[in-house]
């Protein structure tokens, strides 16, 4: 016995009806990607990410982190005498590290300080976290 199988006839109305507005949709985003591979990146969302922070006019005062600042001399026994702003106090104190090899091996966090470094942090250890504090009391 041969069975028939008919063909429900399948409505086309809801389908044609969502298409127009993905077909509107798809080429905003389609043309959003094809700008952010032009500008060498992967998504658009990395746009928003890549703005650029004007740099600071000459006429205006330096940041905080900017401004040089006279370290005390327990501090210029690391990273000198003259005036320094405080972001390269903080570059040059990890240099120092890094050069006496004074990161806790097994925790790199803490800082194993030798004698120039406890005048500067007051205690035989610190948390990389703590030294920005230390540093700052040794800043004027």
């Amino acid at each position: 016995m041969a069975i028939k199988t008919t063909k429900k006839a399948e409505t086309k109305a809801e389908p044609e009806a969502a298409a127009p507005k993905a077909a509107k949709a798809a080429p905003k985003a389609a043309a959003a990607k094809d700008d952010a591979k032009a500008e060498g990146k992967d998504a658009p969302k990395d746009a928003a990410k890549g703005k650029k922070v004007a740099a600071p006019k000459s006429g205006d005062k330096p940041n905080a982190l900017q401004k040089p600042l006279q370290p005390t001399p327990e501090l210029a026994a690391i990273v000198g005498d003259s005036p320094i702003p405080r972001g390269e106090v903080v570059s040059k104190v990890w240099d120092y590290i890094r050069t006496h090899s004074l990161q806790n091996p097994e925790n790199k966090r803490e800082i194993l300080a030798d004698d120039k470094l406890k005048k500067v942090f007051g205690k035989d250890k610190a948390t990389m976290f703590e030294m920005n504090k230390y540093l700052a009391q040794h800043l004027k």
